[in-house]
């Protein structure tokens, strides 16, 4: 039996929404209360964040780009997606109220897929959205994107969380990504995801499947690349220079077994040896390899983390200080890595985590 849920956003910019569930043997459409509700529900949020959302204009060398921004504190400091931002000159921002500016990058990471603007001269009173923790979500969560789809007004998708995914076909992302199924255009990548609180718990950064369904990266991946920001002025990955393969045998819960240290690499300075299983980096609990990858992207080079390993049938508790990589690191322009065969080892983007899937 599958079950699908599908609203509809009026082109006027409101959220009267119509919900029907699908079975092999018909559909069910649910009217009346439920429906009013979830429409009011919806609409309260569009309004609530509407003058937080802009959209950005931009050129690049493969012409004008049309994407959705939004603000994230009083200054003018706003968010929109690597493919908007990344590699874009100058940006213009259309405020409400048919009011505009411009704006600069100050950060643009591909590996989150993500880049932050600042704009000039914005009125006082600007309002911006409120962020939020992605502990909360799960699938059936329900989101709301509010974005600029193509030359049409702004304009409020309701979906569901379908997922928390580090893989996408045969690509990986840098950390895990918010699969929601809501449908997206061209122009809404950029867009915030929310939460029914109005709070913004994803940036929406490409469409999938024909663009019925999108990817958004997690605003605690956002947070890390603004901290590097506020501290170091760019974007700072950690490296701490190990291969992790799925151990035959789990160890303290996790299956995430160190095979190989980079010579005089942090990891070795830190303590770790081969045949170690992970069961902590930072402040990501590991159950698995893709545990690591995922936990690979928060590392920040220069800052000390805790390390909590599985060794001869005991937790052994040690510290890392990961580095810089200065040679040989990946680039993908969307967040993600390419795995030609899933047999071979896969370097994480960003990072020096190297998984070897069985």
């Amino acid at each position: 039996m599958s079950l699908r849920l599908a609203f509809k956003s009026a082109a006027a910019a409101t959220a009267v929404c119509c919900a029907a569930f699908s079975f092999a043997g018909g559909s069910i459409t649910l009217a009346g209360p439920v429906a009013d509700s979830l429409s009011t529900e919806v609409r309260q949020v569009f309004d609530r964040c509407k003058g937080a959302v802009v959209k950005v204009e931009a050129t690049d060398r493969a012409g004008q780009i049309c994407g959705t921004g939004f603000f994230i504190d009083p200054n003018g400091t706003l968010l929109t997606s690597y493919s908007v931002g990344g590699e874009s000159g100058e940006f213009v921002i259309r405020l409400s109220g048919n009011r505009k500016t411009t704006a600069h990058c100050l950060i643009a990471d591909p590996r989150a897929g993500i880049a932050m603007l600042k704009a000039e001269n914005i009125p006082a009173g600007t309002p911006f959205l409120p962020l939020a923790k992605t502990a909360g979500l799960a699938v059936a969560s329900p989101v709301v994107a509010v974005a600029y789809p193509m030359d049409m007004p702004l304009t409020p998708t309701f979906g569901m969380v379908a997922g928390l995914d580090l893989k996408y076909l045969d690509r990986y992302f840098a950390t895990t990504h918010i699969r929601a199924s809501v449908p997206v255009q061209r122009g809404q990548s950029g867009a915030p995801l929310l939460n029914m609180q109005g709070e913004v718990v994803g940036v929406v950064t490409s469409g999938i499947e024909g663009g019925s369904a999108c990817f958004a990266i997690p605003i605690e991946a956002v947070e890390k690349i603004h901290r590097d920001y506020n501290r170091y002025g760019a974007a700072k990955p950690g490296w701490l220079g190990v291969m992790v393969c799925g151990a035959a045998t789990a160890g303290g819960g996790s299956t995430a077994e160190i095979e190989r240290l980079e010579s005089n690499a942090p990891a070795v300075r830190a303590g770790l040896k081969t045949g170690d299983i992970l069961l902590k980096i930072g402040d990501t609990a590991i159950q698995s390899p893709q545990d690591v990858l995922n936990a690979s992207f928060f590392l920040t080079a220069g800052e000390k983390i805790p390390v909590v390993v599985w060794r001869d049938g005991k937790e052994v508790a040690l510290e890392a200080e990961p580095a810089e990589r200065t040679s040989g690191e990946a680039k993908a322009p969307s967040g993600l890595c390419s795995l030609r065969d899933p047999s071979t080892p896969l370097p994480a983007i960003g990072t020096d985590i190297i998984l070897r899937l069985k």
